[in-house]
């Protein structure tokens, strides 16, 4: 059955996922991230995330209660805490040092996989898309998803304007 699965699968989905890995794949090694881009990445991935309940479940207000809590509990869990040992702010050149990590890879996987598994349900299964407790159930792990997502990037937000703080203080009145 699961080679049936594949080769009913697009080909497109294959690009998709190769692009993913490649892209979770470059952060393992560390190095330096510009702010947009460290912006950029958590914004798609949420907005994939996002979709990967809308376009199943449509307005369905389990699924998207389900992703709006995982997202604020996953984000408030995870901004709280410190961030790894070596990341560092540049506010000359507005790039951070990252250690290497497998978090994003990680998440972008878990995403892709979660999508995937549920279209390949939803193929066999169509009336899950009306059970309530499927939709939430997938919108919770979605936005679990896109709360470490952004909670990441709100950390390193967080990093920046305490060095542009530091760097620019706010003026002294006379």
């Amino acid at each position: 059955m699961l080679l049936q699965i594949l080769a009913h699968t697009p080909k497109w989905v294959f690009a998709i996922f190769i692009g993913l890995l490649l892209l979770g794949a470059r952060q393992l090694r560390g190095g330096r991230v510009g702010l947009l881009r460290m912006t950029l990445m958590p914004l798609a991935m949420s907005a994939l995330s996002f979709y990967g309940v809308v376009s199943v479940f449509g307005e369905a207000s389990l699924a998207l209660l389900g992703w709006a809590g995982a997202a604020c509990a996953a984000a408030a869990y995870i901004v709280r805490r410190p961030l790894p040992a070596g990341t560092r702010y540049d506010p000359s050149a507005r790039t951070f040092q990252l250690a290497g990590t497998g978090v994003p890879l990680a998440l972008m996987m878990g995403i892709f996989f979660t999508k995937y598994a549920v279209g390949v349900l939803l193929v066999m299964h169509p009336q899950l898309a009306h059970q309530a407790g499927f939709a939430a159930g997938i919108g919770t792990l979605y936005g679990a998803f896109a709360g470490i997502f952004a909670a990441r990037s709100l950390r390193l937000w967080k990093l920046a304007m305490r060095r542009d703080a530091v760097r620019f203080p706010a003026a002294i009145p006379e």
